[in-house]
């Protein structure tokens, strides 16, 4: 056997242990999400009630949908900054339609298309071009929010039909319906990262990418459909929260690229991709919600919240790492 080939095998031999180590990461990071849940039901009375649990859940989904794709592009050792300006002009484009008289299936799968488009181009950048994920997703913050800036006027776009509102606002058997739409999303996650070639593509890139290369997995081509599942779901997340608000808002989503990659930290993702658990992301995202709801009941300023946010992530990765050097 060649030393290359030992190399490879020694390689997939690695991603498929540190795979079942990320699954102890979930464990941990579902023990925080309890322990804190705990303390605040001393924080406040008001915690533990069903519509406050509801609440939360409901308030979260939007990051976690989103948190789905960066986890993916996390792992694969990328990073996608550009997901708040595209969920932003997505949900933007898909409300013009609306008002234009596009049938509503028809604007959101325009306003999904547009998402993935946008994935499309960081992915290519990224794969073909080798430019830095960094730099491109960096850049692409600011074309998206410049093209929905220059399609709305910098004004929302009000005025949308009343059963587009449902998929924001409505519910079934008594649960919103953006909390469906969040668990359907984490299914087909789970599917994706778990069940198919697709997954193992994707540990191997952000474990070893040059290894992932040598024994044939297509690297380029994952790497670009990688960002275009990033870019639809920032996509999707852009057409929820325009149904709750029932408005195109073009100012949205700054800071949803943070949250998204503070749900995937929490959730026991390596920030240097190859290990880690989709549903440890939805662990994380919940905790990020628990975390603003305690601090919300608490009282506390909502600029002091960003403080902690920006100290939790730091620690968070921190932990991380440690474990990475502990286990290297």
């Amino acid at each position: 056997m060649s030393k290359e080939s030992a190399a490879v095998k020694k390689s997939f031999a690695r991603t498929h242990l540190i795979h079942n180590l990320s699954k102890r990461s979930e464990v941990f990071s579902f023990l925080g999400f309890i322990v804190i849940c705990i303390l605040m039901t001393f924080v406040s009375d008001r915690f533990l009630t069903i519509s406050n649990l509801t609440n939360i859940i409901r308030q979260v989904s939007i990051n976690a949908i989103i948190a789905a794709g960066m986890t993916v592009v996390i792992l694969s050792g990328g990073i996608d900054l550009s997901v708040g300006s595209v969920m932003a002009l997505s949900g933007t484009f898909s409300a013009g339609l609306m008002i234009q008289g596009v049938p509503i299936i028809i604007a959101a799968v325009i306003g999904l298309l547009v998402g993935a488009a946008f994935g499309l181009v960081n992915g290519t950048l990224i794969a073909f071009a080798k430019l830095p994920p960094i730099i491109v997703t960096l850049a692409m913050m600011e074309i998206p929010r410049g093209i929905g800036l220059l399609y709305t006027g910098g004004y929302p776009l009000i005025n949308l039909p009343n059963t587009f509102s449902f998929l924001g606002n409505g519910r079934i058997l008594g649960i919103p319906m953006p909390i469906y739409v969040m668990l359907l999303v984490y299914l087909v996650a789970y599917f994706l990262l778990n069940r198919i070639p697709f997954g193992r593509y994707v540990y191997s890139l952000g474990g070893n990418e040059k290894a992932a290369r040598l024994s044939g997995v297509p690297v380029q081509k994952n790497k670009v459909l990688i960002y275009v599942l990033s870019g639809a779901t920032a996509a999707l997340g852009g057409l929820v929260l325009t149904s709750r608000l029932a408005s195109g808002q073009p100012q949205a989503g700054g800071g949803f690229e943070l949250d998204a990659i503070a749900a995937v930290v929490l959730g026991g993702t390596d920030i240097n991709g190859g290990r880690g658990h989709i549903l440890g992301t939805l662990v994380g995202a919940m905790i990020l919600g628990v975390l603003n709801n305690g601090l919300n009941l608490m009282g506390v300023s909502p600029y002091i919240q960003r403080v902690l946010k920006g100290v939790i992530i730091i620690l968070a990765i921190y932990v991380s790492s440690s474990r990475n050097r502990k286990k290297g």
